[in-house]
């Protein structure tokens, strides 16, 4: 990857990392449309700029972490569901679900589909019952709930974010409280897979390739910390019924793209 591809990918990395459209099944697309390679190490650099997204969090979460054992704790709670199925599918992830775009793109159509039908049919009805809900005081069976439904996100195109957000409102949870803590539960998720890939293949980069990742990770973090104040704001008086849209949109777009190589 050249220098231009790698701020563009972590342009992309950081716009798409909090919002539920999937941020593996854009830098996908991003990949192909772009021409590169998938190789082992631009799957590696894929996951480590989601690193560098997902760091804008704790830069802009830190005291409210690092202040309340609640927080910590639930964080770590729900994360591991995720952990035990993450480290389990290494393999299976890195080596036949990174990369696979056509079935990125079939995933964006259905969690597309998804949204669209519970932002019509459910949220308002569970809006009602849930504003006593925080972080805090969530139940443990909510928690691994909620770490189980993150893990669903291993398949590109699911979105953890949008997994998250969608499985929490299911469970009654209010929509800016459940946005928060789809960031939160993110950062321990990409601290594992980023160090546990690196453990795996990071020893064999040449220093030209750490730059490019430092580069993409930087670019990425730079580009999060506005996505997440946005969103956040956004979230206060809108739904996610947008974000369905634009995600079956994009998903026809490459298939059809896909239809003619």
């Amino acid at each position: 990857m050249n220098l231009v591809e790698t701020i563009i990918l972590g342009i992309v990395e950081g716009i798409t990392e909090f919002l539920p459209i999937s941020s593996t099944a854009h830098l996908e697309i991003t990949h192909f449309l772009l021409g590169i390679q998938t190789t082992d190490f631009v799957k590696s650099f894929e996951i480590a700029i989601q690193l560098g997204a997902i760091l804008a969090v704790l830069f802009l979460y830190s005291k409210k972490i690092f202040t309340s054992y609640a927080y910590i704790k639930n964080i770590l709670i729900a994360f591991i569901p995720t952990a035990v199925i993450g480290f389990a599918l290494y393999r299976i992830i890195k080596y036949f679900l990174l990369g696979n775009v056509d079935l990125a793109a079939v995933m964006l159509i259905l969690g597309g589909i998804i949204i669209i039908l519970y932002e019509k049919k459910e949220a308002k009805r569970l809006e009602k019952v849930s504003s006593e809900k925080t972080i805090e005081n969530l139940s443990v069976k909510e928690l691994l709930i909620i770490g189980f439904v993150q893990a669903l996100a291993v398949v590109p195109g699911v979105s953890r974010s949008g997994a998250v957000i969608i499985g929490g409102r299911m469970l009654g949870l209010p929509k800016l409280v459940i946005t928060e803590f789809s960031f939160l539960l993110a950062i321990p998720t990409m601290i594992a897979a980023t160090g546990y890939d690196l453990l795996k293949s990071g020893f064999s980069f040449t220093a030209n390739e750490w730059g490019t990742i430092g580069i993409g990770f930087v670019v990425a973090f730079v580009t999060a910390l506005f996505v997440v104040k946005w969103l956040l704001t956004y979230v206060r008086s809108h739904s996610f019924e947008v974000f369905g849209w634009y995600r079956i949109a994009v998903g026809f777009v490459v298939l059809s793209i896909l239809a003619f190589f």
